[in-house]
C-alpha cells in the first residue's frame, strides 16, 4: 500500500449527470494526496462519467469537483487548463491516435507550454523516459505505429503518454480491458509500480475487484448512480451488503440479481 496524507487530492461534491435517465445522483467522494482509490460498481452505473467530471470531459448537471482545493467548474478562467497539466488519464482501450508513432503518441501527453519551455531534445528525453517507465524499449517501438503494436503494448503505451507530462494525479479508465489474464496482471503491477515511483494520487475504475482490492488503499463501490460502499479492501471483504458480497462471491452474486434487478 501506498503512503499518503489526510490532503484531499480529488474532491467530488453532490455530482449529478443524466444521459436518458440518471446516471449519477449526488455522488460525495474525496480521494487523499498520494493514495491508491479503486472504483467498483456494475457495468453502466457511471463510474467512467465520474472519472471524466474531474477533468470536465463531461460536466455534471449539478455539483462540483475540487482538484488540490480548487473548482473545476466555478474557478477563475484558466482554472481548468491547469488542473488538467498536473493530471494525466489513461483512457480505456488505450486511445492511441493510429495515424501517429508510438514516440507521437507520449508527445501528445504533454501540453503545448511545457514542449514549449522544455525544447525538442528535453521532450525527445522524456519521451524516451517515460517509455522505459511502463517497460517499453525506447529504441524498439519508438517508431512503431498503433497497428503494429499487441494489445498489451497499447495499454503500456496509453499509460507513458499519461505520465509524459509527470503529473500529480493519475485517472484509470478500465486500464485492463480487453487483456488475458497475464496481461492483465502486468498491467495492475504497472500501475501499482508507478504510483509509487511518481509519488502520484491514483485513481482506478475498473471490473477487476480483485486486482483493485490487492493494490488500493481504499476502495468505493457505486451502485444505482449512488455511492454504496467507501471503505478499506478488508471492509469490502468482509461486507454483510448483499449488492457489495456479489463482486467477491459468486453464489452471492446470483443472489444479488434480484436486488440489482438484472435479467
Amino acid at each position: 500500500m501506498s503512503d499518503f496524507t489526510d490532503k484531499i487530492a480529488i474532491q467530488y461534491k453532490g455530482i449529478e449527470k443524466s444521459f436518458d435517465s440518471p446516471v449519477l445522483s449526488g455522488i460525495d467522494l474525496a480521494v487523499k494526496s498520494g493514495e491508491m482509490f479503486a472504483l467498483f460498481g456494475p457495468s453502466g452505473t457511471g463510474k467512467s462519467v465520474l472519472l471524466k467530471t474531474t477533468l470536465s470531459l463531461i460536466t455534471p448537471d449539478r455539483g462540483d469537483v475540487f482538484i488540490n482545493g480548487k473548482s473545476v467548474y466555478f474557478g477563475q478562467p484558466g482554472t481548468v487548463t491547469a488542473i488538467r497539466e498536473v493530471i494525466g488519464y489513461v483512457f480505456q482501450y488505450a486511445a492511441l491516435f493510429d495515424s501517429l508513432s508510438v514516440s507521437e503518441n507520449v508527445e501528445m501527453g504533454l501540453s503545448e507550454k511545457a514542449i514549449g519551455e522544455m525544447g525538442l531534445n528535453a521532450v525527445q528525453e522524456r519521451i524516451w523516459e517515460s517509455l522505459e517507465l511502463v517497460n517499453l524499449d525506447p529504441q524498439a517501438v519508438w517508431s512503431k505505429f498503433p497497428a503494429e503494436l499487441s494489445g498489451g503494448m497499447k495499454k503500456r503505451v496509453g499509460i507513458a503518454r499519461a505520465i509524459a507530462g509527470r503529473p500529480e494525479i493519475l485517472l484509470w479508465d478500465e486500464p485492463t480491458t480487453g487483456l488475458d489474464p497475464v496481461n492483465t496482471a502486468a498491467i495492475e503491477r504497472l500501475i501499482k509500480q508507478l504510483s509509487e515511483e511518481l509519488h502520484v494520487t491514483s485513481l482506478l475504475v475498473t471490473h477487476d475487484v480483485e486486482g483493485g482490492l490487492e493494490m488500493c488503499d481504499r476502495v468505493a463501490m457505486l451502485e444505482g448512480g449512488k455511492l454504496r460502499f467507501c471503505g478499506s479492501p478488508e471492509e469490502f471483504r468482509n461486507s454483510e451488503d448483499a449488492v457489495v458480497k456479489a463482486f467477491t462471491d459468486r453464489r452471492a452474486a446470483k443472489e444479488a440479481l434480484d436486488i440489482l434487478d438484472i435479467r
